[in-house]
């Protein structure tokens, strides 16, 4: 089996929110509509069960109007902490992790998180496919981390937990 690294897109954003924030934006499915997929797209979501196992059926938008239906299972899910799906396509099958880290500051204390590291990785089922794919898959992925930031200002969470 190739190395997790030789399949894999891996990037990684500080967003200057708390970690709860930013798993609002990605667990609320107005929310996520808003942000996911490339500059230039929109997104329908159109079932959203967010539970491990559960359904993700969207249609993303492109900026030439063309559609792509696309069909996903949640696979892992800790609150404000971990967002796992498996993307069910024969064309380009993957499973996408991020993972959400508190940022402090100095260490030297149990300070409130000054914001989130956000590691974004999305590796696919062999190195050959993703080196085909790789320089779009690169720009269109900080695209998406930029716009889950925005989101994330454009409705922070409030202190009572609530977005």
């Amino acid at each position: 089996m190739e190395s997790i690294e030789s399949r894999s897109d891996t990037r990684h954003t500080v967003i200057p929110a708390p970690p709860a924030a930013v798993f609002a934006a990605i667990s609320a499915p107005d929310r996520i509509g808003r942000w996911w997929g490339p500059e230039g797209f929109t997104s329908t979501v159109h079932t959203f069960e967010f539970t491990p196992g559960g359904r993700w059926l969207l249609t993303m938008h492109g900026p030439d109007g063309t559609d792509y239906p696309n069909q996903n299972v949640f696979t892992r899910l800790e609150a404000d902490r971990l967002f796992e799906i498996e993307h069910l396509s024969d064309r380009h099958h993957f499973i996408l992790t991020i993972e959400l880290h508190p940022q402090t500051g100095d260490g030297a204390g149990p300070e409130a998180p000054l914001g989130t590291e956000v590691r974004w990785r999305q590796t696919f089922d062999t190195a050959e496919h993703y080196q085909q794919i790789a320089a779009f898959i690169a720009t269109a992925n900080q695209q998406n981390l930029d716009r889950l930031a925005a989101e994330v200002a454009r409705a922070p969470v409030q202190p009572d937990g609530a977005a």
